[in-house]
């Protein structure tokens, strides 16, 4: 038996609509990783772009298990001597891009190399419950009817 290798005229792409109210995000960052590297195929082929393109809506009301919405720290660096910079969870998602606490615990959960950055193309996130994306009629994933344990309430 030979083993199965994907080429580039096999990949079916689909798109996905993933509502975040009330997931926790930890969840929600290893499916939609999943999701984005294609493993959830039975024709995954680690070396090619196989995942699906993703939306995210309500990333904003995005839940967090334990004191991480307070505690859990974001850092940058401004490329001077003694510039870095940290904000808490909860200051990024009261702020004007809440949706970068999710895109940042995806990426993540991606390897670090040129595929996995290519994938994060497939990855469109939005704050609120509108999106731009209707005329790719995305099928909708409820991540919270999957695991009890996938939603928090406040």
């Amino acid at each position: 038996m030979k083993t199965y290798t994907a080429t580039p005229a096999d990949i079916d792409k689909k798109w996905i609509l993933i509502d975040a109210e009330g997931v926790v995000l930890g969840r929600l960052a290893s499916i939609v990783a999943m999701r984005l590297r294609g493993k959830h195929k039975a024709t995954f082929t680690p070396s090619m772009d196989m995942g699906d393109n993703v939306i995210i809506i309500n990333a904003d009301k995005v839940q967090m298990t334990g004191k991480k919405r307070a505690e859990k720290t974001y850092y940058r660096h401004t490329g001077h001597p003694g510039g870095i910079k940290s904000r808490t969870a909860e200051e990024i998602l009261e702020g004007a891009h809440p949706e970068r606490v999710v895109t940042a615990a995806i990426k993540r959960m991606l390897p670090g190399n040129r595929l996995s950055r290519q994938q994060m193309t497939n990855l469109r996130v939005y704050a609120g419950a509108e999106h731009p994306h209707e005329a790719q009629n995305p099928e909708v994933l409820d991540v919270k009817s999957m695991n009890k344990k996938n939603t928090r309430t406040a």
